[in-house]
Protein backbone atom coordinates (compact mmCIF):
# COMPACT_ATOMS: atom_id res chain seq x y z
CA UNK A 1 0.00 0.00 0.00
CA UNK A 2 1.37 3.00 -1.16
CA UNK A 3 1.93 5.99 1.45
CA UNK A 4 0.03 9.26 0.96
CA UNK A 5 0.99 12.07 -0.10
CA UNK A 6 1.39 14.99 1.90
CA UNK A 7 2.30 18.25 1.61
CA UNK A 8 4.41 20.86 3.98
CA UNK A 9 4.39 24.41 3.31
CA UNK A 10 7.64 26.04 4.06
CA UNK A 11 9.79 29.40 4.02
CA UNK A 12 11.24 31.26 0.37
CA UNK A 13 14.68 33.08 1.76
CA UNK A 14 18.09 32.81 2.08
CA UNK A 15 20.15 29.97 3.35
CA UNK A 16 24.23 29.12 3.61
CA UNK A 17 26.38 26.76 2.53
CA UNK A 18 29.70 26.69 3.21
CA UNK A 19 30.63 30.28 1.35
CA UNK A 20 27.45 30.52 -0.89
CA UNK A 21 24.29 32.04 0.04
CA UNK A 22 21.63 31.46 -1.88
CA UNK A 23 18.01 31.22 -1.71
CA UNK A 24 16.18 28.07 -0.52
CA UNK A 25 12.90 26.43 0.32
CA UNK A 26 13.36 25.77 4.24
CA UNK A 27 11.10 23.47 6.14
CA UNK A 28 11.96 22.57 9.92
CA UNK A 29 12.38 18.74 9.86
CA UNK A 30 10.36 18.40 12.72
CA UNK A 31 7.20 17.87 10.34
CA UNK A 32 8.70 15.67 7.77
CA UNK A 33 9.57 13.67 10.58
CA UNK A 34 6.31 13.51 12.23
CA UNK A 35 4.24 12.92 8.66
CA UNK A 36 7.05 9.65 8.02
CA UNK A 37 6.14 8.38 11.51
CA UNK A 38 2.46 8.49 11.23
CA UNK A 39 2.97 7.01 7.84
CA UNK A 40 2.86 9.17 5.17
CA UNK A 41 5.27 10.76 2.53
CA UNK A 42 6.29 14.08 2.75
CA UNK A 43 6.51 16.60 0.52
CA UNK A 44 7.89 20.52 0.85
CA UNK A 45 5.80 23.00 -1.14
CA UNK A 46 8.12 26.27 -2.33
CA UNK A 47 5.43 29.16 -1.88
CA UNK A 48 6.07 30.53 -5.03
CA UNK A 49 3.04 30.70 -7.36
CA UNK A 50 -0.59 31.09 -5.73
CA UNK A 51 -2.22 29.53 -9.36
CA UNK A 52 -0.01 26.13 -8.18
CA UNK A 53 -2.56 25.57 -5.22
CA UNK A 54 -5.46 24.12 -7.27
CA UNK A 55 -2.86 21.34 -9.02
CA UNK A 56 -1.15 20.45 -5.45
CA UNK A 57 -4.67 19.93 -3.98
CA UNK A 58 -5.47 17.73 -7.02
CA UNK A 59 -2.00 15.55 -6.68
CA UNK A 60 -1.40 15.33 -2.78
CA UNK A 61 -3.70 12.99 0.02
CA UNK A 62 -2.94 15.74 2.70
CA UNK A 63 -1.62 19.18 3.54
CA UNK A 64 -0.06 20.50 6.35
CA UNK A 65 -0.22 24.14 6.84
CA UNK A 66 3.10 24.95 8.78
CA UNK A 67 3.99 27.43 11.32
CA UNK A 68 6.13 30.48 10.92
CA UNK A 69 5.89 34.27 10.67
CA UNK A 70 2.50 36.19 11.40
CA UNK A 71 0.18 36.54 8.51
CA UNK A 72 0.19 40.36 7.11
CA UNK A 73 -3.03 42.04 8.76
CA UNK A 74 -4.34 43.58 5.05
CA UNK A 75 -5.38 39.73 4.78
CA UNK A 76 -7.75 40.10 6.99
CA UNK A 77 -8.25 43.61 6.50
CA UNK A 78 -7.17 45.50 9.34
CA UNK A 79 -3.84 47.66 10.31
CA UNK A 80 -0.34 46.04 10.55
CA UNK A 81 0.56 46.04 14.43
CA UNK A 82 4.51 47.91 14.42
CA UNK A 83 5.23 45.57 17.21
CA UNK A 84 5.20 42.26 14.54
CA UNK A 85 7.51 40.89 12.49
CA UNK A 86 7.59 42.05 8.92
CA UNK A 87 5.02 39.91 7.00
CA UNK A 88 6.09 37.35 4.11
CA UNK A 89 4.18 38.61 1.70
CA UNK A 90 4.47 35.40 -0.91
CA UNK A 91 3.75 33.19 1.39
CA UNK A 92 0.40 34.46 2.68
CA UNK A 93 -0.82 34.40 -1.01
CA UNK A 94 0.53 31.01 -1.78
CA UNK A 95 -0.92 29.53 1.62
CA UNK A 96 -4.22 31.19 1.61
CA UNK A 97 -4.82 29.83 -1.56
CA UNK A 98 -3.37 26.81 -0.88
CA UNK A 99 -5.59 26.25 2.45
CA UNK A 100 -9.00 27.01 -0.37
CA UNK A 101 -7.69 24.62 -2.88
CA UNK A 102 -7.69 22.18 -0.24
CA UNK A 103 -10.78 22.79 1.79
CA UNK A 104 -12.44 22.83 -2.01
CA UNK A 105 -10.65 19.37 -2.84
CA UNK A 106 -11.92 17.78 0.55
CA UNK A 107 -8.50 17.11 1.17
CA UNK A 108 -7.03 16.89 5.01
CA UNK A 109 -5.64 20.14 6.48
CA UNK A 110 -3.55 20.20 9.88
CA UNK A 111 -2.86 23.50 10.04
CA UNK A 112 0.06 24.61 12.77
CA UNK A 113 0.26 28.10 14.77
CA UNK A 114 0.28 29.86 11.82
CA UNK A 115 -1.04 27.56 9.64
CA UNK A 116 -4.72 27.70 12.24
CA UNK A 117 -4.66 31.24 11.11
CA UNK A 118 -4.27 30.87 7.41
CA UNK A 119 -6.56 28.23 7.45
CA UNK A 120 -9.26 30.73 9.91
CA UNK A 121 -8.64 33.83 7.36
CA UNK A 122 -8.83 31.86 4.04
CA UNK A 123 -12.04 31.23 5.24
CA UNK A 124 -13.21 34.56 5.95
CA UNK A 125 -12.18 34.86 9.81
CA UNK A 126 -9.99 37.58 11.41
CA UNK A 127 -7.18 37.54 14.08
CA UNK A 128 -6.15 39.69 16.64
CA UNK A 129 -3.12 41.15 15.64
CA UNK A 130 -1.36 41.91 18.73
CA UNK A 131 -2.68 39.41 21.87
CA UNK A 132 -0.89 41.37 24.79
CA UNK A 133 -2.50 44.01 24.02
CA UNK A 134 -5.82 42.69 24.04
CA UNK A 135 -5.32 40.64 27.14
CA UNK A 136 -2.75 43.24 29.02
CA UNK A 137 -0.26 40.46 29.30
CA UNK A 138 1.57 38.67 27.39
CA UNK A 139 1.59 35.03 28.97
CA UNK A 140 0.76 33.97 25.72
CA UNK A 141 4.09 34.51 24.30
CA UNK A 142 6.19 33.63 27.37
CA UNK A 143 8.93 31.25 25.60
CA UNK A 144 8.84 27.92 27.43
CA UNK A 145 5.93 28.28 29.44
CA UNK A 146 3.59 25.51 29.40
CA UNK A 147 -0.82 25.85 29.39
CA UNK A 148 -3.26 23.67 29.76
CA UNK A 149 -5.47 23.34 26.85
CA UNK A 150 -9.73 22.30 27.69
CA UNK A 151 -10.46 20.64 24.75
CA UNK A 152 -14.23 19.45 23.04
CA UNK A 153 -14.01 16.15 23.26
CA UNK A 154 -16.63 15.55 20.28
CA UNK A 155 -14.37 17.00 18.00
CA UNK A 156 -11.71 15.16 15.95
CA UNK A 157 -9.37 17.00 17.49
CA UNK A 158 -10.61 15.56 21.00
CA UNK A 159 -10.67 11.98 19.93
CA UNK A 160 -7.57 12.17 18.59
CA UNK A 161 -5.75 13.51 21.59
CA UNK A 162 -8.46 13.94 24.54
CA UNK A 163 -9.95 16.66 26.62
CA UNK A 164 -7.20 18.08 27.40
CA UNK A 165 -3.18 18.90 26.78
CA UNK A 166 -1.16 20.87 27.68
CA UNK A 167 1.59 22.67 26.03
CA UNK A 168 4.23 24.97 24.64
CA UNK A 169 3.11 27.13 22.21
CA UNK A 170 4.48 31.21 22.22
CA UNK A 171 2.32 33.10 20.32
CA UNK A 172 1.30 36.77 19.77
CA UNK A 173 -1.93 36.77 17.66
CA UNK A 174 -5.15 34.24 18.03
CA UNK A 175 -8.38 33.79 16.26
CA UNK A 176 -10.94 36.68 16.83
CA UNK A 177 -13.88 35.85 14.30
CA UNK A 178 -14.10 32.28 13.34
CA UNK A 179 -14.14 31.95 9.42
CA UNK A 180 -17.32 30.23 7.85
CA UNK A 181 -17.58 26.45 8.42
CA UNK A 182 -15.16 27.07 11.41
CA UNK A 183 -15.65 25.75 15.03
CA UNK A 184 -13.82 26.34 18.14
CA UNK A 185 -12.74 22.76 19.42
CA UNK A 186 -9.86 23.71 22.02
CA UNK A 187 -9.65 27.09 24.34
CA UNK A 188 -6.68 28.28 26.90
CA UNK A 189 -8.62 29.33 30.49
CA UNK A 190 -8.79 32.79 29.70
CA UNK A 191 -10.59 31.55 26.12
CA UNK A 192 -8.06 32.56 23.46
CA UNK A 193 -8.65 29.93 21.27
CA UNK A 194 -5.93 27.12 20.68
CA UNK A 195 -7.89 24.65 18.23
CA UNK A 196 -10.44 25.40 15.08
CA UNK A 197 -11.81 22.39 13.11
CA UNK A 198 -13.97 22.53 9.34
CA UNK A 199 -17.18 21.04 9.62
CA UNK A 200 -18.41 18.76 6.85
CA UNK A 201 -14.93 18.25 5.84
CA UNK A 202 -12.75 14.82 5.74
CA UNK A 203 -10.51 16.25 8.25
CA UNK A 204 -9.34 20.09 8.83
CA UNK A 205 -8.43 20.55 12.20
CA UNK A 206 -5.95 24.01 12.98
CA UNK A 207 -4.23 23.87 16.62
CA UNK A 208 -1.90 26.94 18.37
CA UNK A 209 0.61 24.95 19.13
CA UNK A 210 3.25 22.19 17.98
CA UNK A 211 1.95 18.91 17.47
CA UNK A 212 5.15 17.71 15.37
CA UNK A 213 7.51 18.51 18.31
CA UNK A 214 8.55 15.85 20.76
CA UNK A 215 7.05 12.42 20.98
CA UNK A 216 3.37 12.64 20.91
CA UNK A 217 2.22 11.93 17.50
CA UNK A 218 -1.57 11.17 17.76
CA UNK A 219 -2.69 14.06 15.91
CA UNK A 220 -0.40 13.62 12.71
CA UNK A 221 -1.73 9.53 13.30
CA UNK A 222 -5.59 10.91 13.13
CA UNK A 223 -4.91 13.06 10.28
CA UNK A 224 -2.95 10.18 8.17
CA UNK A 225 -5.81 7.94 9.21
CA UNK A 226 -7.98 10.45 7.21
CA UNK A 227 -5.37 11.01 4.10
CA UNK A 228 -4.90 7.29 3.41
Amino acid sequence: MSRPLIGITAYFEAARWGDWVREAVLSPHAYAKAVTRAGGAPVVLPPLSPHAAEDYARGLNGVVLAGGVELAAAAYDDEQDARVPEPQAHRDRFELALARAAVRADIPILAIARGMHVLNVAQGGTLIPWLPQVLDNDRHGEPGAAHAIQVSVSSKLGKAIGDHIEVVAPHHQSVRRLGGGLLAVAWADDQIVEGIELQGHRFGVGVQWHPERGDDNRLFDAFMEAAR
